[in-house]
């Protein structure tokens, strides 16, 4: 049977073990995912990026969608991590919110293709168990600051004020990071005080909802 990797510059053949070329796959996907967008990524694109042989992705992810949802999960974590980083850092109460909106749009800003595929559920597969636990996971970060509770979609824990906070807050801040990301907020910018971008703009807007 033929190997599933083959030789590239600074990887010999049979270098990939099997957790390290899901990595691979992984990682060479979020390039082209950054660079070229979602159109230009496909599991031979992805296997040509990482050095490896056109079937490796459809035996680590089965297909597209199981690459781009594995794919999400990532995102989701990170996504996560990069909020409770901004919680960590603002302890005070009253700015708690607002960090979580700056740690949203942060993440959106700094890994945009990836930001959106997140967000794409017809291309994600969401009965696969690590999208849906990083998906709610990050979702309880964003509910149990916003909402004074941590839940998962769904669930009917929460009261009708808590929703529609959650609801105002998300709406908030993923519209903020979608103009953002779509060249919307250009002209609004270009407005700003010289050294100003788009957090400064978050930040005041995020200041007019306390």
């Amino acid at each position: 049977m033929a190997s599933a990797t083959k030789a590239t510059p600074g990887k010999p053949p049979g270098a990939y073990h099997h957790g390290s070329l899901r990595q691979a796959l992984l990682q060479a996907a979020e390039g082209i995912l950054e660079r070229d967008g979602i159109q230009g990524l496909t599991l031979r694109a992805a296997a040509r990026e990482a050095g490896v042989s056109h079937a490796a992705p459809k035996n680590h992810f089965g297909d597209l969608s199981g690459l781009l949802s594995d794919l999400a999960a990532l995102g989701f974590e990170r996504f996560r991590a990069g909020m409770l980083a901004r919680l960590e850092a603002a302890p005070e109460p009253a700015r708690r919110a607002a960090a979580i909106g700056q740690g949203y749009v942060e993440f959106a800003r700094t890994h945009p293709g990836l930001f959106q595929l997140m967000f794409r559920g017809e291309r994600l597969d969401m009965t696969r168990p690590a999208l849906r636990t990083a998906l709610f996971a990050a979702f309880a970060v964003l509910s149990g600051t916003v909402g004074g509770e941590a839940a998962a979609p769904g669930e009917r824990s929460l009261t009708v004020a808590q929703l529609a906070d959650i609801a105002a807050a998300w709406s908030l801040v993923h519209g903020f990071s979608m103009l953002m990301l779509d060249g919307r907020l250009k002209p609004l910018l270009a407005g700003l005080p010289p050294g100003s971008d788009e957090m400064t703009l978050l930040a005041a807007v995020l200041d007019r909802g306390r």
